[in-house]
């Protein structure tokens, strides 16, 4: 007998559809089976009442770091799928800064073939631009892209040369990948610890300047525009690189953009207290600078929101703050941020969240199963959440190996009922199902 769910009387905001509306859905195995109001549940289906509930397309994320291989003790693929999935996600790009580095296949199909064993949500191994992350000799980028690999970076670390940023977009091009880049000009960051302003200098930390983000962002823009090539600029935190964004769009260059729920929400001066949950790369900036970003979302300067999901060890993060690595968890919180912080306060319609969160990083990776829209015959990969649930970050623990989140101790209102990946539940009544 075929698995059977009728999910009946939710909000469904489908951005790849164009609709929001009440209405009801129903699964049967791995797909959607009907959409439609009224719909009668089969025999031996599982009703979900949806009253007061939205339904929308599995989140996608373009940027999180499962850590393995290598380093397993901050989190392992099974452990960060699971974070995935009770955060509303059925999509994870995953970087490739690992040990070793994911700058060859056979790294690639192992990250693949652990994400497949977890079986909690669909994971997209980006590829390194350079060998070793080491900014000087590309990887090889061919071999992956013909084995489906769609996006590129040296996250972790910031390719520095022109010179092999143009290889590198050039290269790109020839197979329609990503070339995803961390702005950050190390020349005018070294020993930094957090936004360079008047928080550094009271707090007596080494600032890292806006103007090393936008420097950097500006560059990459203008080789995009020479070379043609798929360029995006990922977790934005600087005004100047969201003006750089909007002008290089303007001009038809092929650039897109994130911003990290964190950037959205946090502000250098919360900074006061040394915590380093709140230590993360780009840091966190002033109001002028956050406002920027929030602006740049709504009017889609800034395409997608993402989580740079960065767990650590406990013991990593339980330092003195200059000590600290960089990083916060975000998988679990993500939706709800953009909710708290965004919807609710109306700087952003519920259907513009849905699309930032789901339906345009399903497009910019092309990964045809996700982002809706959610009609018969589709891929069942959904999520079902209340937006009006309140909760405490940390509360009920977390997911993810990683307890460093940025958020932690933050009421939220937005919390993840179902997730549903090809029909089946991962998350079901708030709790992963393994």
């Amino acid at each position: 007998m075929p698995k059977r769910v009728l999910i009946r009387g939710a909000r469904l905001v489908d951005p790849g559809a164009e609709f929001d509306g009440v209405t009801d859905v129903l699964v049967e195995d791995e797909l959607v089976a009907a959409v439609g109001d009224g719909l009668a549940a089969p025999s031996g289906a599982e009703v979900i009442e949806g009253d007061g509930l939205v339904l929308a397309p599995g989140l996608v994320d373009l940027h999180a770091h499962f850590r393995e291989p290598g380093f397993e003790h901050k989190e392992t693929v099974e452990t960060g799928s699971r974070a995935a999935a009770a955060g509303g996600y059925t999509a994870v790009c995953a970087m490739p800064n690992t040990d070793p580095v994911a700058d060859n296949l056979s790294v690639i199909l192992e990250v693949r073939a652990l994400a497949d064993k977890a079986g909690l949500c669909d994971v997209f191994p980006a590829g390194a631009i350079t060998k070793g992350l080491a900014g000087e000799a590309l990887a090889e980028i061919g071999e992956m892209a013909e084995a489906g690999v769609k996006l590129f970076t040296d996250d972790g670390h910031s390719v520095q040369s022109s010179r092999v940023m143009r290889l590198a977009l050039e290269y790109g091009k020839a197979f329609d990948i990503i070339i995803c880049q961390h702005a950050q000009d190390e020349g005018l960051t070294e020993g930094w610890q957090m936004h360079e302003g008047h928080y550094s200098a009271m707090l007596g930390l080494v600032g890292y300047p806006a103007e090393a983000e936008e420097i950097t962002a500006a560059r990459e823009i203008a080789l995009a525009r020479l070379t043609g090539g798929r360029l995006h600029l990922t977790h934005l935190s600087a005004a100047g690189s969201v003006a750089a964004v909007r002008a290089g769009k303007a001009k038809g260059v092929r650039v897109t953009a994130d911003v990290t729920p964190h950037h959205l929400a946090l502000l250098d001066a919360d900074l006061v207290d040394y915590d380093t949950n709140l230590k993360m790369n780009p840091p966190l900036r002033t109001e002028e600078h956050r406002a920027a970003l929030r602006s740049g979302l709504a009017d889609g300067t800034i395409d997608v929101v993402a989580t740079d999901h960065a767990p650590h060890a406990p013991e990593e993060k339980e330092v003195e703050f200059d000590q600290s690595p960089t990083g916060t968890t975000g998988l679990e919180t993500a939706l709800a941020v953009v909710l708290t912080e965004l919807v609710e306060p109306g700087l952003l319609p519920l259907s513009d969240a849905v699309a930032r969160l789901s339906t345009v990083p399903a497009s910019i990776l092309g990964l045809e199963e996700h982002g809706g829209p959610v009609l018969a015959g589709r891929p069942a990969n959904l999520v079902v959440f209340d937006p009006a649930a309140a909760w405490t970050v940390g509360e009920r623990g977390y997911q993810s190996m990683g307890r460093n989140s940025a958020f932690h101790g933050r009421a939220l209102h937005g919390r993840v009922l179902h997730s549903l990946l090809r029909g089946t539940f991962t998350v079901r009544d708030g709790e992963p199902t393994r």
